[in-house]
């Protein structure tokens, strides 16, 4: 690949936990790991615009190596330490069972390169005026839920991630038409996103089977992304002002539904329940017309 070809690198390579990949060997020695990494990593430094970022998910054994060669060895810049919280995972009998993984997200410029927090922002539990409109920073604890082997869209790969947290990722770090890497492309999250928020998503990976697999999902009718924030189906309180409420009860379902319609129903739920009597006073019932909520 060319250098400084590449505007994102969103990646989830392998954590060396012995996962079963079929032709990816997940058991190197502690030193053929690290020197993996760093050839994995250099190279994807070189292919990053000069203002791209990379966000590289890792478990908890390697991932302050991996922090270290970026910083040291690459020369990058730390943004954010991001904490992925889920609420079943692996269960221990002697210690404390892993309930997160965490995602590293590092810069090649100390303080050029794309951020559009708006595009990520989650609703208030209150409306005030002196409150950010369209919302608050998730912050760097995100609480998605596992790729479950009981979700319909779960594919055939042991580390399948959800779309959500890669959503999350892509609209902030990255512009429409942007170029988005993954060198270990895996089920094809990436690309999937990439193909629904108007990225150009490329991805890499040794195995054939997940090469057909990422495009196959390319083909797949889209009904919303297979996972989400919940916190972006709250209505806030006190939307008490007529033209103000409705503005922005549109504006959330531009701002956070449009991905996710396929769960929108508990947000027009706590709307009715929250706002009914006075938007028939003010007569908004349109709202609900429009999106064919009864």
């Amino acid at each position: 690949m060319p250098s400084e070809s590449v505007d994102l690198i969103v990646t989830d390579p392998p954590y060396n936990l012995k996962k079963d990949y079929t032709v990816t060997k997940d058991n190197l020695d502690f030193e053929e790991y690290i020197d993996f990494s760093k050839k994995w990593l250099n190279e994807s430094k070189r292919v990053l615009k000069p203002y791209g970022s990379i966000y590289v998910f890792m478990g908890m054994r390697f991932i302050s190596y991996i922090y270290s060669i970026l910083e040291k060895d690459l020369g990058m810049y730390f943004n954010s330490w991001i904490v992925w919280y889920y609420t079943q995972g692996i269960g221990k009998t002697k210690g404390f069972s892993p309930r997160h993984d965490d995602i590293l997200f590092f810069t090649k410029h100390s303080k050029k390169y794309t951020f559009n927090l708006d595009s990520i922002r989650i609703p208030q539990k209150y409306y005030r005026s002196i409150n950010n409109m369209r919302g608050a920073n998730p912050g760097n604890v995100w609480e998605f839920s596992h790729m479950h082997y009981c979700n319909a869209k779960r594919q055939d790969h042991p580390t399948q991630k959800p779309e959500g947290i890669y959503e999350r990722i892509i609209l902030v770090s990255s512009n429409e038409n942007d170029v988005v890497l993954d060198p270990f492309l895996g089920s094809g999250t990436l690309t999937h996103v990439c193909q629904h928020t108007n990225r150009k998503g490329i991805g890499i990976d040794n195995n054939e089977s997940y090469i057909l697999m990422a495009k196959n999902r390319l083909l797949e009718k889209f009904d919303g992304f297979d996972s989400f924030d919940e916190r972006i189906l709250r209505c806030p309180n006190d939307l008490n002002d007529a033209e103000y409420r409705i503005k922005y009860l549109e504006n959330h379902v531009h701002w956070f539904l449009s991905n996710h319609m396929n769960v929108s129903k508990q947000f027009f739920d706590e709307v009715k329940e929250k706002y009914y009597e006075k938007m028939k006073k003010d007569n908004q019932l349109y709202f609900f017309e429009k999106y064919k909520i009864v």
